[in-house]
């Protein structure tokens, strides 16, 4: 199959658990871009946390694209140019909080460059390492969320959010996309928005089919592009059942996994 496209998630699937990315996979992904293949990062994270791998793997030289916030936003790599944006209101947003609060779980979003919870968290805590954005610590968050936010996360030990996770999909089906990206983070964006939705979006925008289309996750949030792509891959340290669902499972994110994957089915072909 010539695939025109690769869609790559970020954490656990294309960086390494310190968040690097392998020699193997770097040289790997610009000799495939130096062929034509649109190398396309797809991350539950900020678009400004996405920015530095974008740059070390030169997709604004190449003319690619980030989707950021799991799909809720489509940037235009050289021109930084939003073609896709979605939001939740701040309606929404104080509704969700209530919600959290009921479920005795914490809850975070994105104002400006800041992480914004009420109380200090170890899940926050994560995430600030991983996106490189501070948390800021507000007294009354429906007071401080007065504006439209991208999307919601409600915190809490996996084992207990699995729980909220189901009760939440049942109580507000049709009304928002709710996904895991990790075991301690449920998302909440805009009904029907999902990283399957948005490389749809921008694959049609590109003339892409969707048979020309390769995805690699290793997570829930990941499970709607590993569907809608032609070939769609599971990282070897993904969930057994997101790997059931893929019609590839790769090595893991330790292993150079996606190198593998682009060798195999991009270098060879």
């Amino acid at each position: 199959m010539n695939y025109k496209m690769i869609v790559l998630d970020m954490d656990d699937t294309l960086l390494r658990d310190d968040h690097s990315l392998s020699d193997r996979t770097k040289t790997a992904l610009m000799k495939v871009q130096e062929e034509g293949v649109k190398v396309v990062l797809a991350s539950g994270r900020p678009t400004y946390a996405m920015l530095d791998v974008a740059e070390e793997l030169k997709l604004a030289d190449y003319g690619s694209y980030i989707l950021s916030f799991n799909g809720a936003k489509i940037i235009n790599a050289k021109t930084n140019e939003e073609i896709f944006a979605s939001t939740l209101s701040p309606e929404t947003a104080h509704e969700l909080y209530e919600i959290s609060k009921r479920e005795n779980v914490g809850i975070h979003t994105y104002v400006e460059d800041f992480i914004v919870t009420e109380k200090q968290n170890p899940y926050s805590e994560i995430e600030s390492d991983i996106t490189g954005l501070p948390v800021k610590l507000v007294d009354d968050f429906k007071e401080y969320v007065t504006q439209p936010v991208v999307k919601l996360l409600m915190l809490e030990d996996g084992e207990k959010l699995v729980h909220v996770e189901k009760k939440l999909q049942e109580e507000l089906k049709g009304q928002y996309s709710i996904m895991r990206s990790k075991p301690y983070f449920l998302e909440f964006t805009e009904y029907g928005v999902t990283k399957g939705t948005s490389i749809e979006q921008l694959a049609e925008k590109l003339g892409v089919k969707q048979r020309e289309i390769i995805a690699v996750g290793d997570s829930y949030n990941d499970l709607s592009m590993i569907e809608f792509a032609g070939l769609g891959v599971a990282m070897g340290n993904a969930p057994e059942d997101i790997k059931e669902a893929a019609n590839f499972v790769a090595d893991t994110n330790m292993n150079d996994g996606v190198a593998k994957i682009v060798e195999e089915f991009l270098l060879k072909a």
